[in-house]
């Protein structure tokens, strides 16, 4: 279900810029969302900002809950995160990013940089794993980075959300394939094709299931962006 015009005193995800643009997957129309809140939790709220219309300059969701970023790799996730999240909350408690990205390079700088990657990719990913659960642990915000083809972390996620009584948010950056071949060339880092197309299927199907109302089971919310509305983006605060 998507909603355009959800009350202001509501909590979860605030687009605050007047000329914020929402879609209504029914009547496949669009129209300007005045400053909205989206409160998770009564339904799945769905905010849709793509489309070429101005963008809010932030998102803004309770302290204390999980935001997942997804989407293809070379979509901007990790440069999103980096950009836009905070490492304090509106009252100054910590917020984790976990973005398997970091553990990656770090390793890179390690002892094994003389290594393919293929070698000790398990060990990334242990390592991204075991920050996640300690960062879940903790109580506190956290934004993590999905790569969109691992179901059961998201539904990881949601187990750990209800567990704590936490808010469970995706944003889902909807990037054209040819866009995302060229940010992962940028950075001098890719992955297959074979890999890629199994990312753009898993990414396609989640895209497809949140705009005909069927978002993953336990997140209270959704923010659909390109890379136009991505770009927009100052800040994502917490509080």
């Amino acid at each position: 279900m998507t909603t355009t015009g959800v009350a202001a005193r509501e909590t979860g995800v605030a687009a605050r810029d007047t000329g914020a643009v929402s879609r209504d997957t029914g009547a496949a129309t669009r129209r300007a969302v005045p400053r909205t809140w989206v409160r998770p939790g009564r339904g799945t709220d769905v905010v849709d900002l793509r489309g070429g219309a101005r963008s809010p300059a932030g998102l803004r969701f309770p302290a204390g809950d999980l935001v997942v970023v997804s989407g293809l790799p070379g979509g901007g996730k990790s440069t999103l995160m980096h950009r836009i999240v905070p490492a304090l909350d509106a009252g100054g408690g910590a917020v984790h990013r976990i973005d398997s990205q970091d553990v990656r390079e770090r390793w890179e700088r390690g002892r094994l940089r003389r290594l393919p990657y293929a070698v000790y990719r398990p060990l990334v990913r242990a390592a991204h794993y075991l920050a996640l659960r300690r960062a879940l642990r903790s109580g506190t915000s956290v934004v993590v980075h999905d790569c969109g083809t691992l179901s059961w972390v998201r539904r990881w996620l949601a187990l750990s959300a209800r567990r704590g009584g936490r808010g469970l948010h995706l944003v889902l950056l909807d990037v054209p394939a040819a866009v995302a071949r060229s940010g992962q060339a940028a950075r001098g880092r890719g992955v297959s094709g074979y890999a890629f197309a199994r990312h753009r299927r898993a990414v396609g199907r989640l895209v497809g299931a949140v705009e005909a109302g069927r978002p993953p089971r336990g997140f209270g919310s959704v923010v659909l962006l390109d890379r136009g509305a991505a770009g927009a983006l100052e800040t994502v605060d917490f509080g």
